[in-house]
């Protein structure tokens, strides 16, 4: 590579101006999504959500307090961030619910701004399967933390 005929810099140069475009075809979408997480949060729309899945939370063994967490991580991963600094500042790191979404922020993604990014650069107007089938990890995700966690650190 270091002994090559081949005009490098030109090539990196054109990379870079290529990343830069894409970067701006991207940033409407970024805004989009912050700013409707924002409003999500600062509604009480997530507090409601919370306070409407505590039964079944409860009957599946799902700590509530890091049902936030779980409601958050899909959307977004700085809300997820937010929510779980939240959850350790109350409950602490190594309580249940601290372990729990701490397993749940390793083992899963940010479903929505994943998609959101990769469907807007190529513009694809049909989605598919992909996010029922997205939703559907993002279930499991959640009650394998549950699982591994209660398992993991049965006392």
């Amino acid at each position: 590579m270091a002994f090559s005929k081949k005009d490098t810099v030109s090539m990196f140069l054109g990379g870079c101006r290529e990343g830069i475009k894409t970067s701006f075809g991207l940033l409407p979408t970024l805004i989009m999504l912050i700013v409707a997480v924002r409003m999500f949060s600062a509604s009480g729309a997530l507090d409601a959500l919370c306070n409407a899945s505590l039964p079944l939370c409860k009957l599946l063994g799902i700590p509530q307090e890091m049902l936030p967490v779980a409601i958050m991580r899909p959307v977004s991963g700085s809300g997820a961030i937010a929510t779980i600094k939240q959850l350790f500042d109350t409950s602490g790191p190594d309580s249940s619910a601290g372990r729990t979404a701490s397993v749940l922020m390793g083992s899963s993604d940010t479903i929505l701004y994943t998609l959101s990014v990769y469907f807007s650069h190529v513009g694809a107007k049909k989605t598919g399967y992909a996010f029922p089938a997205s939703f559907t990890v993002m279930i499991f995700c959640i009650a394998a933390s549950c699982v591994i966690t209660r398992y993991a650190f049965m006392p």
